[in-house]
C-alpha cells in the first residue's frame, strides 16, 4: 500500500477519505497518513477516523508520499497544487470504484472521481479535476483545476475552460463552450455560450453580476 495524504480537511476531505477507503475494500491500495490543512481545528466535533498532521504551507514533501487534493475551489486548488508540486509533490488519481468511464475516456492526473460519475466516450478530463456524482456527456471535454459539483448534466459535445466552477444540479446543454474561471450557479440550465471569468445563475442562464 502507497502512502496517501489528503490536502484539506473540510467537508470535501472527509468525503474524499470514505471513497478512499471504499477503494481498499476492493483493492488495498491506500495509506491514509492523514490531512494537511492550515484552518484551526477544521475536524473539530467530527466523527473522523484521521487528524490533521500538518500545515500546507510548511509541510515538507517526502518521496515515499503520494497527495489527494480535496479543496473544491478551481482558483484555489491551482494555488495549493502549484505550491506543493514546487516542492516535488506527486499527486495521486482517486477513482472512486462506482465511477462509470468509458474506455475511450481520457484524464489527466490529480483528479477525484466520486461514486455514480459517468464518463461518456471521448470525454477528455483535464489535470486536478474534480468530479462529484455527476455524469459527462459523449466528446465533452473539461479544463484543468476544474470542479463540477454533485448532479450535474454535462451533456455530449460541452466544453468547460480552465477552473470552471459548476454548482449542483446545474445542467449544460449539448456543444456548449465554457470559459476559463466562469461559475455556473446552483440549479443553472445554460443553453448559450459563458465567456470567460463570468459568472451565470438561473433557467436559463444569465450572467449575474455580485
Amino acid at each position: 500500500m502507497k502512502n496517501l495524504i489528503i490536502v484539506g480537511a473540510g467537508g470535501f476531505g472527509r468525503e474524499m477519505l470514505q471513497w478512499i477507503k471504499d477503494i481498499n475494500k476492493c483493492e488495498p491500495m491506500w495509506n491514509v497518513l492523514g490531512f494537511l490543512d492550515d484552518t484551526v481545528d477544521p475536524l473539530a466535533g467530527k466523527r473522523c477516523t484521521h487528524s490533521v498532521i500538518g500545515s500546507i504551507l510548511d509541510w515538507e514533501i517526502q518521496q515515499d508520499q503520494y497527495y489527494a487534493v480535496a479543496i473544491a475551489n478551481p482558483q484555489a486548488k491551482e494555488k495549493v497544487v502549484k505550491l506543493l508540486k514546487q516542492r516535488g509533490a506527486v499527486f495521486a488519481n482517486i477513482i472512486h470504484p462506482r465511477a462509470i468511464i468509458a474506455d475511450s475516456a481520457q484524464y489527466g492526473d490529480g483528479i477525484v472521481i466520486y461514486p455514480n460519475t459517468i464518463l461518456g466516450p471521448d470525454t477528455s478530463i483535464g489535470n486536478y479535476v474534480t468530479l462529484l456524482s455527476s455524469g459527462i456527456g459523449h466528446d465533452a471535454s473539461i479544463g484543468d483545476f476544474s470542479t463540477v459539483s454533485s448532479f450535474c448534466d454535462i451533456t455530449g459535445g460541452v466544453q468547460l475552460g480552465k477552473r470552471v466552477f459548476v454548482a449542483s444540479h446545474s445542467t449544460i446543454i449539448p456543444k456548449i463552450s465554457v470559459g476559463d474561471d466562469a461559475y455556473i450557479g446552483a440549479g443553472s440550465v445554460v443553453i448559450r455560450n459563458v465567456k470567460a471569468e463570468t459568472k451565470v445563475f438561473g433557467n436559463p442562464a444569465k450572467k449575474y453580476d455580485l
